[in-house]
Formats: structure tokens, sequence, C-alpha cells
């Protein structure tokens, strides 16, 4: 049996899966935890990461490895290899005054031709700029910028402050497509926005390399090697590209194109496998790459599983209940309408919103009409994200649910209601270290895998139109 390993990196652990290369079972896992907080040492991941290896039982009989990793975190090295200060998280929104400077200062129109998407506080770009900023002299050290995922292979391969090799920094190109510096349709970086960040002179280094190393991209079935053994990582081990945590995902899931992923957890993201590049303008879609050589354009919402918790606890009741609630109630819950924006919006950009429940009627106003109103709510918000993905000219003919809340069998069942495309929930799994895996599989052979995907259900389609309807006509109104 050749086996491989998929690693998630993300924001709250570190997660390995090792599968059987020719069927795809997992053979065996492990964990260990992250530490909280949007400002990261990066040793704390190495020692997560040490750590989860040991927890999975070594990597002594392991083939190939690659690591899917949280995206837009900026981990920045000087030229002796050492971190220059803790890595800013991709949630860490210090940088939101920064990402309008750029904005005004590059305009939304070009990011958006340049880079695929006009970034946010979230992106790496954004986060270098408040670095020049507010740590000038930390910003003249840096000598390479790399992301989470590009920083865990390079020190798994043997490199790192005693072997500190910026050159055989690597990356892909779904990881680098969250930067705001480089271009997912040219596959390559965009120096010159990097020099303006860090308010470099663009016109002596966007020609070179803005005086910053930049990992080297490689394609999905590219792969490198440790070359500095240890007790985890043995030389010779092969190391696939790695990937973004949505990009991973969608290998995990076997996602092909006119297939479209909405992921419910504490917020709610919304992707589409396509050969079709995006470019909005507006900011709605981000345009990412996949991790197959396609492209990924992702919508995010702040509100997603947390608008289940609170009207679960509302009620008083818990999920198993509630789902029995509001299967209870007819499609459109009789007109009781919820914009659930508790924590203001990203999609739509509404920071200082509230949320809002209309609709309300002495018949409307029931139990079981407000725990349907409240998974509408949640599915419509995802369903405006799905269509704003469609408006860039993408094929959506699929529905994958995934997440926690998507074993509710109520989120099922309405989000067939909801979306007018077949909806399927696929089993609970690692996706993100079982597309990891997947990439390793395919570093190591040559061919992406087609490992089988269980299906938790298939819910019935059963479109009910006035449910975004109504949702529409409310938000439209308040907002």
């Amino acid at each position: 049996m050749t086996l491989v390993a998929g690693v998630d990196s993300s924001t709250q652990s570190c997660k390995i899966v090792i599968r059987d290369l020719e069927s795809g079972t997992v053979v065996r896992t492990g964990r260990a935890a992250h530490p909280e907080g949007t400002e990261v040492d990066p040793e704390r991941w190495w020692q997560a990461l040490l750590a989860a290896v040991d927890d999975a039982g070594g990597l002594a009989d392991v083939a190939a490895l690659a690591v899917g990793g949280q995206q837009h975190g900026m981990v920045v090295l000087d030229a002796e290899g050492r971190v220059i200060r803790p890595a800013l998280l991709w949630n860490d929104t210090r940088s939101a005054p920064a990402a309008a400077a750029l904005i005004a200062e590059v305009g939304a129109h070009q990011f958006a031709k340049r880079t695929g998407s006009v970034p946010v506080a979230s992106f790496t770009l954004t986060k270098l700029r408040w670095l020049a900023d507010t740590e000038p002299q930390n910003a003249a050290r840096v000598a390479a910028v790399a992301l989470p995922h590009d920083w865990l292979t390079w020190r798994l391969r043997g490199f790192g402050p005693q072997n500190p090799v910026l050159a055989e920094l690597v990356t892909d190109r779904s990881d680098a497509s969250g930067t705001s510096y480089f271009n997912p349709v040219t596959n390559g970086y965009d120096r010159e926005l990097l020099a303006i960040a860090l308010r470099r002179d663009p016109t002596t280094h966007s020609a070179e390399n803005a005086g910053v190393l930049l990992p080297t991209v490689l394609d999905p079935a590219e792969s490198r090697t440790v070359i500095v053994g240890s007790p985890a990582f043995s030389e010779g081990l092969v190391v696939g590209a790695g990937a973004g945590d949505n990009a991973a995902a969608a290998l995990g899931l076997d996602a092909r194109e006119g297939d479209a992923v909405v992921s419910i957890g504490t917020s709610g993201t919304v992707f589409a496998v396509t050969d079709t590049p995006a470019h909005d303008e507006s900011g709605t879609v981000a345009g990412f790459a996949d991790a197959a050589g396609g492209f990924l354009p992702l919508v995010a919402t702040l509100n997603a599983a947390r608008i289940l918790d609170s009207t679960a606890a509302l009620l008083g009741v818990d999920h198993a209940e509630f789902a029995r609630l509001a299967l209870e109630a007819a499609p459109g819950a009789d007109g009781l309408v919820l914009v659930p924006y508790f924590e203001g919006e990203r999609t739509p950009n509404l920071p200082t919103a509230t949320a809002t429940l209309g609709g309300m009627t002495l018949a409307s106003t029931t139990r079981p009409n407000l725990a349907r109103a409240a998974i509408e709510g949640l599915l419509c918000g995802l369903a405006d994200g799905l269509e704003a993905i469609r408006a860039q000219g993408v094929d959506a003919r699929r529905v994958l649910l995934i997440g926690g809340a998507a074993q509710n069998p109520a989120v099922g069942a309405i989000a067939a209601q909801v979306f007018a495309v077949p909806v399927v929930v696929p089993q609970p799994a690692e996706y993100v270290a079982a597309g990891a895996a997947a990439q390793a599989a395919w570093a190591l052979t040559g061919a992406r895998p087609n490992w089988p995907v269980a299906m938790a259900s298939e819910p019935a389609g059963d479109h009910r139109p006035v449910i975004r309807e109504q949702y529409a006509a409310l938000a439209k109104a308040r907002y």
C-alpha cells in the first residue's frame, strides 16, 4: 500500500490525513491546536505540524505530502530566513485603512484587471502596506514574503534560519491569487503592486522583484523534495505545491467545472470551479485561482452558522428540535423574512448593518416560521453570492453543501428550495486535508486521483422562487 498525506494548517488547528494512494481510503489522522488570536508567531504553526504528524503515527511509510493552509496570512522573512515579526492572519482587520488607501492609489478597476480581485483587509498586500506605514524598520528588513502554507512547506523541506535558502520557497496559484499581487490569468506576480504596498520605488524595483523574493509558483503536478531530513520528514520525501484552504477543499470534494461549493461555518463562503477568470471591480467576487489549473471565484459572507445558533437559543431549543420546527413551516414561512446581518455584512458590503425581521403578522409570527425564516435568510445570502459569481460568466450546475450547519436536515432540505440547481450534501470530512492529500498523490504520480466522495444526502429538487423574492424585497427596502 502506497500512502500519501495532506495537511490542513487552518486558523484554529493543524490536521493531517493519511490516505491510500489507490483508493483514497483514510488510513490514519492527526491533529494539534493552534494558538488563538489574529497575530501568530509562525513557529507555533511549525510546532503544531510536528505534533500533528506525531499524533498521526509519523510519516515513515508515506511517499508524498502536501500542505493546505489558511490564505492571506503575511509571513515576512529577513535575508537570514528569520521571521521578522508575528504573522498577521486573514482575520486581522488592522489593515482595513491600508486597503482603502491602496484602492484609492491604484483603482478598483486596475486591481480587478491585474489581480482578479479588489483588496480587502484580509489580503496580504494590505498587510504589507500596514507594515510599511506602522513598522517601517521591519518593512525595510523584508527580504521575502510567504504565505502560511509556503512557509511550512519550506520548513518541512529542511529550510529555515539554520538553512536560509529563500530561493527554495514555493507556492501554488490558488494561494498566490489571494495576495493581491499575483495575476491568476498570466500566472505572474505583479511586482509593481508589491513595491507600491511596501513604499519601495516601483521604477527601480518593479522590473526585478521590488527588492523582495517571492515563492516560485508550481503547477498542480509539480513537486519538490525534502532536502534536509529530520525525524518527522525524511530526506527525499516528495512534497507537492500545496494550496489555499478553499482550493484544497475543492480538490478534496473532487469538484469539477460546473460545481459550486457552499460552505456554512462561522462565516459563509461560496466558490465555483470554472475555466472562466473573474474580474469584479465591485469587490463582491474575489477572482482566485484553483489548485487544478483553473479558477475559483469566491464570495464570502460574515453571517452563517451563528444565525442558526442565535435563533435556536432564542427559541430555547437544540439544533435537532430547531430543524423539526423549521420543516414544520411552509416554504416562505408565511411571509416571515429574516435578513440576518447580525454582525454587519461583507457581501453586500454593509459593515454597520444589523439584522431585520419583517413580514410579521399574527399568523406568521410563530416558532416554526421563525426557525424556517432563519434558515431561509442564511441560504438566501449565500444564494446571492452564487448569483454574483454567475454574473461573472460562471456556469454553476450543482451545489455541494458543506460545513457543520450543512448536516442539519432542515438546511439541506430548504437549500433544495432556495437554489435553482441540484443540491448534494457530502459526508462530513476534513476536505482541506483530503485535497492536500490528493495534490500529494498528483505530485507523486503525475495524474489527479479520482477518489470517491461519499454523500450524506441528496435532497429532492423543490425550487421555490418565493423564498428569494420576498427576501430580496425586504433587503432592498431596508438596505
